[in-house]
């Protein structure tokens, strides 16, 4: 038996190696690759489809995550395997929270991507433990808090401290204490700088459409 896959990666190169990864196994069958999450859910409403390697920000910024969260909802057995080299701090959590089957990062995960797609196949979730330490001014994303990464997230928006606060349900003086926490601890002289390098590093990301 085979395991058919559907590949949902916008990168040349690494959409190159998955299918070099699935090919040269006779566990899995290539089934196609697409550049766009959006469609993904109609490959597995016409082809049997076994596994899914979905990247999480594809083509015209559609997110794998929001498509593999309909294709969960329509076909639960379909194992899906989130695939980025982006640290955002968020796609862990909702990729379990969603039922997405395992997460691999492409750059510095100790399991090859073909370990991990033999092993979720089996019936395992293999997650990282973090997500990868990248330095940021005078600190590293591992020294933030969750609600720092959270306000962190918010000020990629370009609102203000009140509508911040009025989205995450706190005062705007904790807003502001958050923001001097995350300026102390990078060494940062204004917000924007601030803003810019952590977008630039991939560590927030504020999509467009639905997060992720």
């Amino acid at each position: 038996m085979s395991y058919k896959v559907l590949i949902v990666e916008n990168q040349d190169i690494s959409r190159d190696f998955f299918e070099i990864c699935v090919s040269n196994d006779g566990l899995f069958e290539h089934l196609l690759s697409i550049p766009n999450a959006s469609a993904a859910l109609a490959v597995c409403q016409t082809n049997k489809v076994d596994l899914i390697l979905m990247d999480v920000m594809t083509e015209l910024d559609h997110s794998g995550l929001d498509a593999a969260e309909t294709i969960k909802k329509e076909f639960p057995d379909i194992k899906i395997i989130i695939v980025t080299s982006m640290p955002e701090y968020s796609w862990i959590a909702r990729a379990r929270n969603i039922g997405v089957d395992s997460f691999w990062y492409k750059d510095g995960h100790k399991d090859s991507i073909l370990e991990v797609m033999k092993r979720t196949v089996a019936g395992e979730h293999i997650y990282p433990d973090k997500t990868p330490l990248i330095r940021i001014g005078n600190a590293t994303n591992h020294e933030f808090t969750e609600r720092e990464l959270d306000i962190l997230k918010e000020l990629t928006t370009g609102d203000t401290n009140s509508e911040i606060a009025e989205r995450l349900f706190i005062s705007v003086a904790t807003v502001k204490s958050h923001i001097q926490h995350l300026m102390e601890k990078t060494g940062f002289k204004t917000r924007t700088e601030l803003v810019s390098e952590a977008r630039g590093l991939g560590i927030v990301i504020k999509n467009r459409r639905k997060d992720g």
